[in-house]
């Protein structure tokens, strides 16, 4: 997992280990699905969605768990009762790998951010 120049959402993903490959096909349909207009992207050197040009969303594979980003705002507050089993700190949702992936979970957040983004450019 050493490598950190990649070009594309699918090698990222390709560069982890089996079980996380899974888990992370899983969360990225599940994020095309919910916003399909997004378009993916590596930033930060790992997966991203951007909506004209902003970024909406970002998810990353570690060795115990996943993590979204940013989990800030509007997320907090409206999906408070349904964030509280997840570990969230300054703007990162962490998933444990041992967890099934809690596909309208992540389907939800998607689509608030990309609301959230589409308000911040109507401003």
């Amino acid at each position: 997992m050493a490598k950190s120049d990649f070009k594309s959402v699918d090698e990222y993903i390709a560069s982890r280990p089996e079980a996380l490959e899974r888990v992370l096909k899983r969360v990225r349909s599940t994020i095309r699905k919910a916003v399909p207009e997004a378009e993916e992207v590596i930033s930060y050197q790992i997966p991203a969605y951007k909506l004209r040009g902003r970024p909406v969303l970002f998810f990353a594979g570690w060795k115990q768990h996943y993590s979204l980003y940013p989990a800030t705002g509007r997320i907090n507050v409206v999906l408070k009762e349904e964030l509280a089993p997840f570990k969230v700190s300054k703007g990162t949702l962490r998933f444990l790998l041992s967890e099934p992936v809690p596909v309208k979970l992540i389907e939800r957040i998607a689509k608030i951010r990309a609301e959230d983004a589409a308000a911040d450019q109507r401003k």
